[in-house]
């Protein structure tokens, strides 16, 4: 690996034009591919093999033109100073406003509150369903601009009107804020690092390129494979982030190597074949972090991950490549200031430095690894413990801020007519082929009507065959409520002793029921995916380190670190602590799919440190140095680039803690929590403690396993030469400062 390695950065300094203008026609290519790419039509959730989505799909198949995916707007009207909805001029703007409000172009179909009986027992409170023709991503600014109007106008009759539902929900896309707090605080940290503005421009420069040809790739896809916004947000997240950090490893590998004394485009193929090979297994532990995402079975996961490893995979190859070719361009540009003045002057650039922070930390660490290695356990299983208070969901409109009128649509919905009422139960009857589908249906309405926990059951409706009816079920309690699952749990439950008395099945869907069976289904999917995803990563590490309890300890440390970030999402996200800091003004379930995800991004992440700090003490164990030596040598030329490239991640993550969607914003919490717990508690602190207690143990393996695994050659023994083996090219390019 590292021969390989070592001979493509070695191409890629001498043929830097080619590999330039090679990366530049790709980035023109799918630019335009981009540019050029119809408007992607965003297909609607879907959730293969659960019950509310088969009943969701037999709604679809036997009401055909139903708009069953259609957005919804529920309007409510509210009447002030103790007067009623029903009285003569409250009731004369109720009808004028449902008159406006179904005279858009869009819309199917609107309920008269009157006709449905859609008004509180205490006449304050009525509502109205307007259902459109498209689903919420196809309306137009048109029927958005119409539906605002129409309940400005309505509101001018005194009246307080307020809408939920999907139709209401902000479609614009994403303003760019995140990336640019986390590219400025990226430029800062590098300039700090690196003390030199071309060696912090340059990992800028090239993690821009590959952001730019991962977005404009998979905004040309979208359109063809129905990808979701939230596919390109985490790719840019999670391209950015790693194409810094994978670029700043080969940047600084350069200058250690030139401060050695080594020619330009020698110390190029050196870096690249020592620190690339260690970009090339965590760029791999990565993408089978978030490739195995597919392993769930939740499209939109798939699409996540799969698209997120795209951008990591072409992060690791510009850094393969492209790093090495700019470094061409400016050899001596990237060197620091002191090195630059020397070589004008004609001597020698200095060593690297024999101790520095990172060998302190080091030594503090290896003399007392035990107690370092206790607190530090003690420290994250502390944080880890809200975990076992972790409610999963589907939050909706009572997650949003009361400032929005899709929160105070929900608060009056649930004043006027029970907690209940915002999540009701849809019920699907297939009654073909029994003789009687109305008596069928009316048995199992019954039925249901009198389980425990329902307020009420809706009229049956039929479809023109006769053959399936659907009615809604209003539970007494919050779609998110425990008691509201339960019910869900307890009405199919009761289904075998249903459908043989009416002689017809039922399936239950909904959203509440939608979001109950996706939570249940993350939850099952989890211990198998970690099985996958954590297996495939230990054996990779196995080849990278040829050791049994690296791996395994590596492993343990990154379990640590994803349960201590999801204690800190509980502790903000659901109960609430400091979550006024972070713009969360209303706490509740945490969403279904953010365990999982989290769990295989940060697994990726927390492998990029193990190997990129590991692979240095590997590199000194294997070239003669006693193991606590290796440790403080892998300390001495990782830790300071370590603790830079977290910097930058969590500066990345936590710029989209600011952002509206409130699973982004969850999801960059968690990722900034998770990196700062597992770069500076695990990799930091763990890691060397218990590498100082295992000695010489922490290396060992098996002889016959040693013999069937391929020898990878992470540690570049094979490319050990004697600092200044080989004098600088006469080359006019490598002149240039």
């Amino acid at each position: 690996m590292a021969a390989f390695l070592y001979r493509m950065g070695r191409l890629a300094f001498r043929r830097r034009w080619t590999v330039a203008l090679v990366w530049a026609a790709v980035l023109a290519a799918v630019g335009l591919a981009g540019m050029t790419a119809p408007e992607a039509e965003e297909e609607p959730f879907s959730m293969p093999g659960i019950e509310s989505q088969e009943a969701f799909d037999l709604m679809e198949e036997r009401f055909p033109g139903a708009a069953a995916d259609g957005a919804t707007a529920r309007v409510v009207f509210v009447s002030s100073n103790g007067e009623k909805v029903t009285a003569g001029k409250n009731k004369e703007a109720v009808e004028a406003a449902i008159a406006e409000l179904g005279d858009g172009a869009q819309v199917a179909s609107i309920v008269d509150p009157y006709e449905s009986g859609a008004v509180s027992e205490d006449g304050s409170t009525a509502y109205t369903t307007v259902t459109y023709k498209v689903d919420a991503a196809g309306l137009t600014d048109a029927g958005r601009s119409h539906l605002d109007e129409s309940l400005e106008h309505a509101r001018d009759s005194g009246l307080t009107v307020e809408a939920g539902g999907d139709a209401m929900q902000d479609m614009g896309g994403p303003s760019g804020t995140a990336e640019a707090i986390g590219i400025s605080v990226a430029a800062v940290v590098l300039l700090i690092t690196f003390g030199s503005l071309a060696a912090a421009g340059l990992p800028l420069l090239t993690a821009l390129i590959g952001v730019g040809i991962s977005l404009f790739a998979i905004t040309a896809l979208a359109g063809p494979l129905g990808l979701a916004d939230t596919t390109s947000t985490v790719a840019i997240m999670l391209g950015l982030a790693v194409g810094i950090d994978y670029a700043l490893f080969i940047v600084s590998r350069y200058r250690e190597e030139r401060a050695k004394g080594r020619a330009a485009q020698e110390a190029v193929a050196l870096a690249t074949g020592t620190a690339g090979s260690a970009v090339v297994f965590a760029g791999l532990t990565v993408v089978i972090a978030l490739a195995g995402l597919s392993v769930v079975g939740i499209p939109m996961l798939t699409e996540m991950g799969l698209g997120a490893a795209g951008a990591v995979v072409v992060g690791v190859l510009i850094a393969l490549t492209l790093v090495p070719a700019f470094l061409g361009f400016w050899p001596n540009a990237i060197l620091t200031r002191k090195d630059r003045k020397a070589r004008r002057a004609g001597g020698t650039p200095r060593e690297t430095r024999k101790v520095n922070g990172g060998t302190r930390w080091a030594s503090f660490v290896l003399r007392r690894p035990l107690p370092v290695l206790l607190a530090a356990v003690a420290g994250l299983g502390a944080l880890a413990l809200p975990m076992t208070d972790l409610q999963l969901g589907m939050p909706g409109d009572e997650a949003l801020s009361k400032e929005t009128t899709q929160r105070r649509a929900y608060d009056a919905l649930a004043e006027g007519f029970g907690p209940g009422f915002n999540g009701p139960l849809t019920v699907v009857v297939d009654a073909k082929g029994t003789g009687d589908p109305e008596a069928a249906a009316e048995t199992v309405s019954e039925r249901i009507g009198g389980t425990e926990g329902v307020v009420s059951v809706s009229p049956a409706q039929f479809n023109e065959s006769g053959d399936t009816a659907v009615f809604s079920v209003v539970p007494t309690t919050a779609p998110t409520d425990q008691e509201t699952k339960d019910l869900v749990n307890a009405i199919r439950g009761d289904r075998p002793g249903i459908e043989s008395e009416a002689g017809a099945a039922f399936e239950v869907t909904g959203t509440t029921a939608m979001n109950i069976d996706v939570s249940e289904k993350v939850q099952s999917a989890l211990v198998p995916y970690l099985l996958v995803v954590v297996g495939l990563a230990v054996t990779l590490l196995l080849v990278v380190f040829r050791s049994i309890l690296v791996p395994l300890k590596a492993a343990a440390g990154f379990l640590l670190s994803v349960l201590a970030s999801l204690g800190a999402v509980v502790v903000v996200f659901q109960q609430g602590h400091g979550a006024d800091l972070l713009g969360v003004e209303t706490t509740g379930p945490i969403m279904s799919l953010m365990p999982i995800f989290l769990v295989g991004i940060v697994f990726g992440l927390a492998m990029d440190y193990e190997v990129f700090l590991v692979s240095r003490m590997r590199e000194a164990y294997v070239h003669g140095e006693r193991p606590a030596q290796a440790v403080t040598s892998g300390f001495q030329h990782s830790a300071r680039v370590v603790v830079a490239a977290a910097l930058i991640m969590i500066a990345v993550f936590s710029g989209f803690i600011g952002d509206s969607d409130a699973m982004i914003k969850m999801i960059g919490f968690g990722l900034a929590s998770a990196v700062l717990l597992d770069a500076f508690v695990v990799r930091m602190a763990i890691v060397p403690a218990v590498l100082a207690l295992l000695g010489e143990r922490a290396w060992w393996l098996p002889k016959w396993l040693d013999r069937i695994l391929p020898r990878v050659d992470v540690e570049g023994e094979a490319l050990t030469r004697p600092a200044g083996a080989e004098a600088e090219p006469a080359d006019k390019d490598l002149a240039r400062t």
